[in-house]
């Protein structure tokens, strides 16, 4: 077979399998409104769709286009992608709304060059939305398919290295058909994600395993290249669950780091003495007879490091001036489960 007569064939059976056996009933599909498409593809982002249905559902809800997005405060929006993770997409997904508001007269753009100049938007995100949105010709490479790529073409080394991206990205262009863009691009989507999978892949249902190259030479298992991982770091702090009747004391976190523009709980090295921090820096003495009370830690992972967050609970006797200060609120417990705080947070939280 010719390399010409293979890259047709990649695409051709990529979108016949599509339009039989992929998914077509997601809530931001069946649409060419680039607003739902948009805000998908950011929640998507290094998120599982079975994650994301019930958080785009909820979050259209409350802001169905671009003007309400753009009308609302960051603080309005946190809460609906509270639980999701990397909140940095929120941010960046409310600054984009602004920008589209005041240059594009609140559409959306159409343009490519446009819509990867507006934050938190990528080279293959704006590619997707112009895809889905416009029908442009145009490729994607996200991680899955990176995978189908490392299997079906046998591209060896580390995915995450510049030059083995740039080839993957010299295969995305190559193959790419310039019709029928849409069922090839989720079908590209749609192999990765429920056949190609990272482990275990159902190779038997694959349409592509005739011609696929980690199939062929019995290397599904060595593709994509299995790079050994640093341990992560590991790190420990308390939390300070300060009490008061039914209501805990929250700070609100920098907008940069971790749960950025979350409400969460103080926190405070593993050692420090929590009451004398709870009088120093909010004003808070204990109640009479009641010591800090410590709760179960918990594990929590992040991209780059774990942690295990050790509550503790403190009943407030008294509170001068100091908790008032901005930075801080009195959160009801009844009011939790709908609050925007990060979610060992709330399972803390929960619990009382």
């Amino acid at each position: 077979m010719r390399d010409n007569d293979k890259m047709r064939l990649f695409a051709k059976k990529t979108i016949l399998w599509q339009q039989q056996h992929g998914r077509h009933d997601l809530p931001w599909q069946n649409t060419r409104d680039p607003y739902p498409i948009w805000v998908s593809e950011i929640m998507l982002q290094q998120t599982q769709v079975s994650a994301v249905v019930g958080y785009f559902t909820r979050f259209m809800a409350r802001f169905p286009d671009i003007a309400a997005l753009s009308r609302a405060s960051i603080d309005e929006v946190m809460p609906y992608w509270a639980g999701l993770g990397y909140y940095a997409r929120a941010r960046n997904l409310h600054k984009a709304a602004l920008i589209i508001r005041d240059r594009f007269a609140g559409v959306f753009p159409s343009h490519f060059e446009d819509v990867l100049a507006l934050p938190g938007i990528g080279r293959s995100t704006a590619a997707a939305i112009c895809v889905f949105a416009h029908d442009h010709a145009r490729p994607i490479l996200d991680g899955n398919v990176k995978r189908v790529f490392a299997r079906y073409f046998g591209v060896t080394g580390d995915i995450r290295s510049k030059a083995v991206e740039n080839q993957m990205w010299a295969i995305a262009e190559r193959e790419a058909p310039t019709s029928r863009v849409a069922a090839y691009i989720q079908g590209q989507m749609d192999l990765g994600a429920t056949i190609c999978v990272r482990r275990a892949p159902d190779c038997p249902l694959c349409p592509l395993r005739r011609d696929c190259v980690a199939h062929q030479t019995n290397r599904v298992n060595d593709l994509p290249a299995r790079i050994t991982k640093k341990p992560r770091p590991h790190r420990e702090l308390q939390m300070l669950v300060l009490l008061s009747a039914e209501a805990v004391l929250l700070e609100k976190r920098p907008s940069a780091g971790i749960w950025g523009g979350l409400w969460s709980l103080p926190e405070a090295p593993r050692n420090d003495n929590v009451r004398a921090l709870a009088k120093t820096r909010f004003g808070i003495t204990l109640a009479r007879g009641r010591k800090p009370q410590a709760l179960s830690p918990i594990e929590h992972g992040f991209t780059h490091y774990t942690l295990t967050i050790h509550p503790v609970v403190l009943r407030v006797g008294g509170i001068d001036a100091v908790s008032g200060t901005t930075g801080t609120l009195w959160l009801n417990l009844d009011d939790v489960s709908g609050a925007a705080l990060p979610a060992p947070v709330k399972k803390i939280l929960l619990q009382l």
